[in-house]
């Protein structure tokens, strides 16, 4: 038996020996995957909690989970591609990954404004249920490449709820809207036209020079803790909430589908899997920020409102107006918004029994 097991080994090594390069093809060490690096331009800067400061959470945890196999490089907005080219950057490998949110694109492809945020759309936990048990990451790849981009799209990030609004008086009517100048983003700005009002979407870094030469006359950007660092309540006192605009916020790592498709299915495996833990990550960050930032705005001088019935009413009504001329301009935008209807339909059953009402100071 011993004399067997020797002479095996033995023609293993000589097999080795003269076969070489086909032997060095086979082993473990040949198979593994080139390394990966992702060059990712950013459409917000690091120094925003929760904004900026997610993407650089990814990056971290990439290096490690993956022992350095797979890197990720950060480039803040501007320094490598401008914000609003991202997504065609990323598409012709210009760069091989970029960091957004899906409403950037909506000029151009109507229903992406759909996987960033909805007004009076669905909270974190049932905006994830949605895409990951429904049909909604299916619907999102499928928004990239019936457009015709080269992207592999990976939701990596998400926020709880925004504050609605930053304004210089109170805002009781819908009348005393009419006629102000607000930058204000997304399908919410659709919503915000409709009340008459004159919408803008600002980068943030532009927005305090705004209100302080007048150009605009309020302003909604995000959650207290990342306005804080803008310092808009140094202008204007009267911040508005809830954020009926964006109860949820999803961010994007967009990917160039031919690096995609060049990476292991563990390298794949590793990058969805960090995403998925970055969603967590962004919404605990999220939630434990705010309190103690709004507290402190209190203390300042900031008047911190709930917006009355009627002014939630009328956003409401506007908003069912908006949603119904999109579908009827854009069939991808009514096949979207159709499908996470139908889910929120029959969500409603579990959100209306499983949660306590929520309390809120008078």
């Amino acid at each position: 038996m011993k004399k067997f097991s020797k002479s095996l080994m033995s023609a293993a090594v000589i097999s080795a020996i003269f076969t070489g390069s086909a032997f060095m093809v086979a082993s473990p060490l040949a198979l593994a995957a080139d390394k990966v690096l992702l060059k990712t331009p950013i459409a917000f800067g690091t120094n925003l909690p929760a904004l900026g400061t997610t993407i650089t959470w990814v990056a971290e945890r990439l290096d490690k989970v993956s022992d350095g196999n797979i890197r990720m490089k950060v480039y803040e907005p501007g320094k490598l591609v401008s914000p609003p080219e991202i997504l065609d950057a990323v598409s012709s490998g210009k760069v091989n990954s970029g960091y957004a949110t899906a409403g950037y694109w909506q000029g151009k492809i109507p229903a992406a404004a759909l996987f960033s945020a909805v007004p009076f759309g669905p909270e974190a936990g049932e905006y994830m249920a949605w895409l990951y048990y429904g049909n909604g990451m299916s619907l999102y790849q499928e928004m990239y490449d019936s457009a015709g981009f080269n992207v592999k799209v990976l939701p990596c990030a998400i926020l709880s709820p925004e504050t609605s609004g930053w304004f210089a008086k109170p805002i009781e009517k819908p009348e005393d809207l009419q006629g102000l100048n607000m930058r204000f983003f997304g399908l919410g700005a659709s919503v915000m036209e409709k009340l008459g009002v004159g919408t803008v979407q600002l980068p943030g870094g532009e927005i305090f020079g705004a209100l302080e030469k007048g150009a605009i006359d309020a302003t909604e950007f995000s959650q207290p803790a990342i306005d804080q660092r803008l310092g808009l309540s140094k202008i204007v006192k009267y911040n508005y909430f809830p954020g009926w605009h964006q109860q949820a916020t999803i961010f994007e790592l967009l990917i160039n589908k031919d690096s995609w498709n060049g990476m292991s299915e563990g390298q794949q495996a590793t990058i969805e899997t960090t995403c998925m833990a970055s969603m967590t990550n962004s919404v605990a960050e999220g939630e434990a920020m705010q309190f103690p930032v709004m507290a402190k705005a209190q203390e300042d001088g900031v008047h911190i409102r709930y917006w009355n019935q009627t002014m939630l009413d009328t956003f409401k009504s506007k908003w069912d107006e908006v949603a119904i001329e999109k579908s009827a301009e854009d069939p991808f935008f009514k096949k979207v918004w159709d499908d996470l209807s139908t889910f929120r339909t029959g969500y409603d059953l579990w959100e209306a029994n499983a949660f306590l009402p929520r309390s809120r100071p008078e």
